[in-house]
């Protein structure tokens, strides 16, 4: 999984921000359309490779020019200047768009986008709502890739969930030897009050968002597992929307898996949480100043249950109680999207207004469910991250289908100094780092930046992980010249409960700027439909 020379090569030369000559590849386009433009190009005298539309019909002029894949990364439309199986009728499609209709439609998304209120709230200006960036160009993905992907999630959040029990309980797989009692009962997410609590079909994770990276050799790797309260399906759901809207004739020519079925799909995992028949869900929420907010109240509308606050809740005669016009209304089922420590003022940090105090004694007694469970965080800490695939192998007895990155512990004296002279080639990060915050991406730093990193790795090796720099596969993007290819990842959304749930495809997230590795949407990234196309 070390990138070799030439792999650097291409990332340095990503992050110089190197224009690719869209005409060039525009007119091997044109050429494999029209064999008749050779004969034109010959007349003109120009060679294929600078042959220009303007210099051919009308028709060809109005074509957009499609972007060239970068040279030694993996793009996820073409391979080479041919569009892949599965991209074929869509690319088809684009070749016959403008330059000029193309910019329309996004232009027209956009607006739509701010209509619609589609927003996040970046960490460093929390008064400030932005948009979601959102490209028209989708990411397409083969039903038989999706296969696999599938496959590998369903195992992953098994064993994931099976790590959770057991922590909290007999603690096996720490007995084994196979994952150090410190790195579980000593991390910040390890939740004392979890133990011993046996939860509905023994799921701590109902909802996780997995990121995963395709490489240049064409795999999928596992970049992180997020378990705590993961976000980004809300975009995930709009963009869908959004796409339909802007582009029927394709919805109705391609044979594209549904993903609008996920909020109902969400309203039973959390139902099945409680033993109650017919139970009470609502979404909690930090309120409105939160990043996420526009997601919160958007799948509360989706699946039909109250938005609430900390202060609309209050536990009485152990029961947890929604206030109400009516009168207080009992409530079963908490999806909450307030981490751990602001949860319940009495069990945990003092000085939260956002939760509700008590709720954790009502919870222990089995009479509110909260969805995640509080403490399942310890599985999706980066520093847990190597030990997945060994629990795949001690909880299931299977080989993981989908794989880890390879990853460097700087707790680990030998780790540290392999990695300490390598900065420049590696990506690390922060073990309770989120949102693309505290990451050294070594390729695309400076030397200043590598040296200050350098003292904070010095400072608290404990506090670090590092990792191979991917290379992101790319995928065609509007930009303002017409197309370029970005990079991207992608987030399918795991839904734990009676049974494993996954709606085909997940939220594509995109680095806007040319040469970034950064996809989060807390730092500028965007967000792509992801098609799962039946058949190919």
């Amino acid at each position: 999984m070390v990138l070799g020379a030439s792999h650097l090569q291409v990332l340095r030369l990503a992050a110089r921000r190197i224009r690719y000559n869209a005409h060039h590849y525009g007119a091997r386009w044109r050429i494999q359309r029209h064999p008749q433009r050779i004969v034109r190009a010959r007349q003109h005298g120009t060679p294929l490779a600078e042959y220009r539309a303007d210099a051919c019909c009308p028709e060809c002029a109005a074509m957009p020019s499609l972007p060239p894949p970068n040279p030694g990364l993996y793009d996820e439309m073409f391979d080479g200047a041919t569009p892949r199986p599965h991209c074929a009728a869509y690319a088809d499609w684009l070749h016959g768009l403008s330059d000029e209709a193309l910019s329309a439609r996004q232009r027209e998304a956009d607006l739509l986008f701010r209509r619609h209120g589609v927003t996040f709230t970046l960490r460093d200006n929390p008064a400030l709502d932005r948009h979601i960036p959102f490209d028209i160009v989708p990411r397409i993905l083969p039903a038989r890739d999706w296969a696999l992907l599938e496959r590998g999630l369903r195992q992953r959040l098994a064993a994931l969930n099976a790590f959770l029990h057991d922590i909290y309980h007999d603690r096996d797989i720490l007995r084994a030897g196979v994952i150090p009692p410190e790195q579980v009962l000593t991390n910040p997410q390890y939740q004392v009050a979890m133990h011993g609590l046996d939860l509905p079909n023994r799921v701590y994770a109902h909802v996780a968002g997995v990121d995963l990276a395709r490489h240049s050799d064409g795999a999928f790797y596992v970049l992180e597992d997020n378990l705590c309260v993961p976000s980004g399906v809300s975009y995930m759901l709009e963009s869908r929307k959004m796409m339909r809207r802007l582009f029927p004739e394709l919805f109705a020519r391609l044979d594209i898996a549904p993903v609008e079925h996920y909020a109902s799909l969400l309203l039973s995992t959390l139902r099945e949480a409680s033993p109650v028949a017919q139970p009470t869900v609502v979404v909690l929420t930090p309120g409105r100043h939160n990043a996420a907010y526009f997601e919160h109240a958007f799948l509360a509308r989706q699946m039909g249950v109250e938005l609430v606050e900390g202060q609309d809740l209050f536990v009485q005669n152990d029961r947890v109680w929604m206030r109400t016009t009516a009168g207080p209304q009992a409530v079963d089922v908490i999806y909450r999207r307030i981490d751990d420590a602001f949860l319940d003022p009495l069990a945990f940090n003092p000085d939260s207004l956002l939760g509700v105090p008590g709720l954790l004694s009502v919870y222990r007694k089995g009479q509110v469910a909260l969805c995640n469970a509080p403490g399942a965080g310890v599985a999706d800490d980066k520093s847990i991250y190597p030990y997945v695939p060994d629990m795949i192998r001690f909880y299931l007895g299977q080989e993981p289908l989908l794989n880890n990155v390879q990853t460097w512990q700087l707790r680990k004296p030998d780790d540290l100094a392999y990695v300490l002279t390598r900065l420049p080639e590696l990506v690390v990060k922060e073990v309770h780092g989120s949102g693309g915050y505290g990451m050294l991406i070594g390729p695309l730093a400076s030397r200043a930046e590598i040296a200050e990193f350098r003292q904070r790795i010095l400072a608290a090796p404990a506090n670090y992980i590092a990792q191979p720099t991917l290379a992101l596969s790319t995928c065609p993007s509007v930009v303002e010249a017409g197309l370029a290819p970005r990079h991207v990842d992608l987030r399918p959304f795991v839904l734990s409960g009676g049974d494993i749930r996954i709606v085909a495809g997940g939220l594509s997230r995109v680095a806007m700027q040319a040469g970034s590795l950064v996809v989060n949407s807390a730092q500028g990234g965007g967000a792509k439909d992801t098609w799962i196309v039946e058949g190919a």
